[in-house]
C-alpha cells in the first residue's frame, strides 16, 4: 500500500526486476491534492501508456509530488508519463532533489509539455541522472502556463 499525506498549503534498495525503485516500500508521497477517484498512487502502480490509470489532482493550479525516501537513494533515471485527453495546454513540470532532509532542492529538468487533444494528447520522458544520497524527490506541476483553471496530471512516475 502507498503510504501517502496531502500536502497543505504552505543503503541503496534493490530495484524490482523492471529496475524501478519500489516506492510504496521506499518512501512516502506528499501530495498537494488528489481527486478521489484518481488519487496519486494511481501514478505508481506500474500501468503505463495512453488510456493507463493516472493521478489528477483535485485543485486547479499549481501542485507538488514528493518522494520522501525513508533512507538516502541513488537514483539512475526518472521516467514520466502524462496524458491529457480533453484539454489543449501547455503543461509545465520541473523537477528538483534534495540531499538534506527537503531543506533545499537542486533542480534536475524542467519540461514543458504541449497538449492539444485529440491528435497530441500523451508524452513520454526518461531523463538519465546520476544522484546519490536523495533524501527528497520533488516534481512541481504547473498544468497550464497560459494561466487557465486547469488540473494536473501525472499517468506514471518512476524512478530507477
Amino acid at each position: 500500500m502507498l503510504r501517502k499525506q496531502i500536502l497543505s498549503p504552505v543503503k541503496q534498495e534493490p530495484a524490482g526486476s523492471s529496475g524501478v525503485l519500489d516506492v510504496s516500500a521506499l518512501a512516502r508521497v506528499l501530495v498537494s491534492s488528489e481527486e478521489r477517484d484518481h488519487p496519486v498512487d494511481l501514478a505508481f502502480d506500474g500501468r503505463g501508456g495512453p488510456g493507463a490509470t493516472r493521478w489528477i489532482a483535485a485543485e486547479t493550479g499549481e501542485q507538488t509530488l514528493i518522494l520522501a525516501f525513508d533512507r538516502p537513494q541513488a537514483v539512475r533515471a526518472i521516467r514520466l508519463e502524462v496524458e491529457e485527453p480533453e484539454v489543449a495546454r501547455t503543461q509545465e513540470l520541473q523537477v528538483a532533489v534534495s540531499t538534506d532532509g527537503g531543506q533545499s532542492y537542486r533542480e534536475i529538468v524542467r519540461q514543458e509539455y504541449n497538449f492539444s487533444p485529440p491528435d497530441t494528447s500523451f508524452e513520454r520522458e526518461r531523463w538519465a541522472t546520476t544522484a546519490e544520497d536523495l533524501t527528497h524527490l520533488r516534481v512541481v506541476i504547473r498544468p497550464d502556463k497560459g494561466g487557465a483553471a486547469c488540473r494536473a496530471s501525472v499517468t506514471t512516475l518512476a524512478i530507477e
